[in-house]
């Protein structure tokens, strides 16, 4: 609807999403400042002093002790008060690890030791109790409120990680985990995942009896050599694993049109930080591989923020046409909440996809 103008009527609406968006902004802000810097700010003994004599459930507590770190003025202040009280309680929530244990890939890596070759090493590492994580993807409301699942675990939680020069390269949490389900049961016929990480995505993708063949595409020869020999002998379907060394949106734009795959999962990116430039470069590629069905990890979280900059042009533009509504406005919010959605936002990418292309 880039050509129509929204009416009075309609603008107001659109000013009351303009506030939802600027909270979750703000909301973004916060988690972004604990999760950087104070993710270790709550402890088990806060938790139980808080809980232990059921005034409290666990959830409660960590809210009010979130609230009372980052938001002191949220008695007074209307802005903390929405996020103490819209934001926060929807956000928070203790994980079970069970979950996480009985996990087929988690099981099969039980014995996996601390291996190091070169700058790269796999070591086994440990969350403290209520050290605070990403727990799935970012759910969006109807009223384009967008909240992000903050996990805790009550006790010590061992997880995988890879390591280069010292530094998080890859981990196997739960939002790894949880965040490559759909993709996992989608799963058919000749598989290529891009990125191999810890290999979590190929152990499930092959498990499967309808998937025949999982070609993984990693451009580190060191990531290749590390999973191979300490990860790999581990995979009880590892005949139907083939890795690949090759940049990922080369071989997608240059040689998987050559060849016939049935799915394929993208995984290339730390975060949604360089999230969303490759997401959109991948988005190209599909054009060269119709016959195949594209599924991307995190993508709620990238189409969040790609959410944010189509929002900011929205308000630019119904800004800009102030002086022109009336009664040949033409424009609904219904409209606009469809740019907004999920599949709005994946046309949306296709479109600007047009005219690039990889280099």
């Amino acid at each position: 609807m880039k050509n129509k103008v929204l009416s009075y009527k309609e603008y107001i609406r659109l000013k009351r999403l303009r506030d939802t968006f600027d909270d979750n902004y703000a909301f973004t802000h916060l988690l972004a400042h604990y999760l950087n810097y104070y993710p270790d700010l709550i402890t088990k003994e806060m938790v139980q002093t808080l809980s232990g004599d059921g005034s409290f459930t666990r959830e409660e507590a960590v809210v009010a002790i979130l609230t009372e770190a980052f938001l002191p003025n949220a008695l007074t202040d209307e802005k903390e008060r929405t996020l103490a009280r819209a934001y926060l309680p929807r956000a928070v929530r203790i994980l079970t690890p069970h979950t996480y244990f009985e996990d087929a890939y988690t099981k099969a890596m039980a014995d996996v030791v601390d291996t190091r070759y070169g700058d790269m090493e796999i070591r086994n590492e440990m969350y403290p109790p209520y050290r605070a994580i990403v727990a799935n993807e970012v759910e969006l409301l109807a009223d384009g409120t967008e909240i992000v699942p903050l996990g805790f675990f009550a006790e010590p939680f061992p997880f995988l990680a890879v390591l280069e020069g010292g530094n998080e390269w890859m981990t196997l949490t739960p939002v790894d985990m949880d965040t490559s389900g759909e993709a996992i049961s989608e799963a058919h016929g000749r598989v290529i995942t891009f990125g191999l990480g810890l290999g979590y995505y190929a152990f499930h993708a092959s498990a499967k009896e309808e998937v025949t063949e999982v070609v993984v595409v990693e451009k580190s020869a060191d990531v290749i050599k590390l999973f191979s020999d300490v990860l790999l002998p581990h995979f009880p379907h590892k005949e139907k694993i083939k890795i690949i060394e090759a940049d990922a949106f080369l071989y997608a734009e240059q040689e998987m049109p050559r060849e016939h795959f049935d799915y394929a999962f993208v995984d290339t990116w730390r975060d949604v930080s360089d999230g969303l430039p490759m997401y959109l470069r991948m988005k190209k590629a599909e054009e060269k591989n119709p016959s195949c069905t594209f599924s991307y990890w995190i993508e709620d979280f990238i189409l969040s923020h790609l959410r944010s900059f189509v929002f900011e042009e929205i308000w630019e533009r119904e800004s800009a046409d102030a002086t022109h509504r009336g009664e040949n406005a033409t424009g609904t919010m219904d409209e606009i909440f469809y740019e907004l959605s999920k599949e709005g936002l994946r046309e949306e990418a296709t479109r600007r996809t047009k005219g690039m292309f990889i280099s």
